[in-house]
């Protein structure tokens, strides 16, 4: 499980972007500083390429996605903020394969 007590697995979110978008790059350098790599994978999705995410997220990205339990975390976001989503991604329990 991708939970606080097994930090075996990768919990894996994915980031709304596209290219060229400076608010999107601010959001990745924020992710760095704060979510552990050891705990976390960031896919990086280029919205561009979905008609359903772009009228989606068109207006909206960068925006921070977990696949599993639907969460999303919008910009703009400071670390405390990232680190809340973090903990509650955690506690959702994500299980390895049902991302």
């Amino acid at each position: 499980m991708c939970s606080a007590e097994n930090e075996a697995f990768l919990c894996e979110l994915e980031l709304m972007t596209t290219v060229g978008c400076h608010l999107c790059d601010q959001a990745v350098a924020l992710m760095q500083q704060v979510l552990d790599g050891q705990r976390f994978a960031v896919d990086l999705v280029d919205i561009a390429y979905d008609d359903q995410l772009m009228a989606r997220y068109a207006e909206h990205i960068p925006v921070l996605l977990c696949p599993h339990t639907g969460d999303e975390l919008a910009w703009p976001f400071d670390a405390r903020q990232l680190s809340d989503f973090a903990v509650r991604v955690l506690a959702a329990g994500v299980a390895p394969g049902q991302h």
